[in-house]
């Protein structure tokens, strides 16, 4: 096991050696290739948007309030429970809803908007049809929906877009006059006629969460408006110009103001009125369900089983006041994003950047990003996506983390590779470095000579600082940096690496001074001291018998000698 962990250890070094940091640079360009992948196939990226889109609007702060104007007259199970006494089980006869249309519209609503689709004729209650009819034929403020089916059936329907009022042409003269859709309109010819239809389809998103909105569908060159687009064209709104809106939800679900369908009726029946008889004058009055067993209640971002009625209420909402989400989405936004958190991310590793700053820049970067993103949707109708950029980032980080970690430690047994078990064939050179200045070096300037000497070095070494915070002899010792190498003897290969890097750190050693703005005239004395580690011997005691004659090597130095150039490095005696 240790003969097969060298192994893979000096293979790693070999490699490592070749590649250098280019490594991470063969790795942001793989990523790349992945991103751009992703972006045309796969949409990874885009499901992790959906899920962080999800998460923030539902944990939002400063969420918007829903219209105070818009009522939602709800058929709940407590209205289907009291009316069965009187009219029986769902569907309740036409003349219901007559009777309520005909005493709500004495109150002057702004609209009544029914998200109850009306496709079948009575026939046990045809009388019942008639009145709904007519009352429906003495308002201009009513709106029904229609069901637009599957494309797949068009062919088999009979019904032509023309013969719809209220369908228009997407483009002058390019409709297919020809052409027929499948839809399921409403029975009554007064709402037929009005002009006043819309769709009320409701569209999920591929992972059956519903998040956005079609204001229309273009099919044939003929436009159908869903029932928002249709009601906010006849009360005067600004039409949004995209066919798709992505739902700014006013809160969790039941956040519109609700009535209860039986408790109105009883009262519009009831001699002694107790509900205000302006209740809904000048409100948009929505008539729907959210009984679960009417089986219209969707997911959302906001809750697994969200009415379908307040999905039509948020986007009448958000159609009304202009304030639906805005997202800077697609592929292009996708790749530009996450191309540049990679390659920026790449040029830290590829130029040995401060690895403990870079950590924390890189971490509080992704952090700030998903605060900005946070931010953004609490006080603006905008989302900032940058999920999906942000995980490229973090799994180039992380790849580049480790390949960095384990490259080190392979780097750092590189040069003793080849060091036969129980042989007295280590080599060991040591480097003490000493700064005659005129103040005390604190941390932060010997910390910023270490990352120099680092940087400065191309072959593994051990850069090591002597603090000055020992307490007795030991603070003497203070404020020393001390580079060794260790590599097996006989190799003249590794020798002539470390020596060589040994004089690079020397000869770099003004300029390094000269970058600390010490005070003064600081010098740096410095001297090279090797010899041979007895590996059948103790190397504690060695490596402090080394350290030892290094210091006082580098004693007899005077500092007012030239003390920056590099020592001709000269055997010591071994030990």
């Amino acid at each position: 096991m240790i003969r097969l962990k060298l192994r893979i250890g000096q293979w790693l070094a070999n490699v490592t050696r070749r590649l250098h940091n280019n490594f991470y640079i063969y790795l942001a360009a793989l990523l790349t290739v992945f991103v751009l992948l992703d972006a045309g196939l796969f949409h990874v990226g885009e499901n992790m948007r959906q899920k962080a889109f999800d998460f923030m609007v539902r944990s939002r702060v400063l969420a918007p309030a829903p219209d105070k104007d818009i009522v939602i007259v709800d058929v709940n199970e407590a209205s289907l429970a009291a009316m069965a006494k009187e009219y029986g089980r769902w569907p309740w006869p036409r003349q219901v809803f007559g009777e309520f249309l005909e005493n709500i519209e004495a109150q002057h609503p702004k609209a009544v908007i029914f998200d109850i689709l009306f496709s079948d004729a009575d026939v046990y209650n045809p009388d019942s049809d008639a009145y709904f009819n007519d009352v429906i034929s003495g308002t201009d403020n009513t709106f029904f929906p229609f069901l637009r089916l599957p494309e797949s059936s068009d062919k088999l329907s009979q019904v032509k877009p023309n013969m719809i009022a209220g369908i228009s042409e997407s483009q002058p003269s390019q409709g297919d006059m020809q052409a027929t859709i499948a839809v399921v309109l409403p029975h009554f010819d007064a709402a037929l006629n009005s002009g006043r239809l819309g769709t009320h389809n409701i569209y999920p998103d591929k992972d059956g969460i519903v998040r956005e909105y079609q204001l229309y569908q273009d099919a044939y060159g003929w436009r159908l408006p869903s029932l928002p687009m249709t009601v906010a064209g006849k009360l005067g709104y600004t039409l949004p110009p995209d066919q798709n809106i992505l739902l700014n939800w006013r809160g969790m679900p039941f956040s519109y103001q609700y009535v209860s369908f039986s408790d109105v009726m009883q009262d519009m029946g009831s001699k002694d009125k107790k509900r205000p008889q302006n209740e809904f004058t000048d409100k948009i009055v929505i008539i729907g369900s959210t009984a679960p067993s009417l089986f219209d209640l969707k997911a959302t971002a906001m809750a697994k089983a969200h009415p379908g009625v307040e999905i039509l209420a948020t986007a009448i909402d958000n159609v009304k006041h202009q304030d639906y989400l805005k997202v800077w989405r697609g592929a292009i936004p996708y790749i530009l994003i996450s191309l540049l958190l990679i390659w920026l991310t790449t040029l830290a590793f590829y130029l040995n950047a401060d690895r403990d700053r870079f950590n924390k820049v890189f971490s509080f970067s992704q952090i700030g990003l998903l605060v900005l993103s946070y931010i953004g949707i609490n006080l603006s109708n905008f989302y900032l996506d940058f999920t999906g950029p942000i995980t490229w980032a973090l799994f180039y980080f992380s790849i580049a983390k480790i390949y960095a970690l384990a490259t080190d430690r392979a780097l750092q047994r590189w040069l003793a590779y080849g060091v036969k078990e129980g042989a007295s064939d280590t080599h060991v050179m040591i480097m003490p470095i000493l700064i005659e200045s005129d103040e005390p070096l604190g941390d932060s300037i010997m910390k910023k000579l270490k990352r120099q000497i680092e940087l400065t070095s191309r072959t593994p070494s051990s850069v090591d600082i002597l603090k000055g915070v020992q307490s007795g002899i030991w603070g003497l010792f203070g404020e020393l940096t001390v580079v060794s190498w260790t590599f097996a003897e006989g190799r003249q290969e590794y020798a002539s690496e470390a020596h060589m890097d040994a004089e690079r750190i020397a000869k770099a050693l003004p300029s390094m001074i000269a970058s600390l703005d010490l005070p003064g005239k600081p010098q740096a004395v410095h001297t090279v001291y090797e010899n041979r580690l007895d590996g059948r011997a103790p190397l504690g005691r060695q490596w402090r018998s080394a350290f030892a004659a290094a210091l006082l090597q580098l004693e007899a130095i005077k500092p007012d000698a030239t003390p920056v150039q590099a020592d001709t490095p000269t055997p010591s005696p071994e030990l």
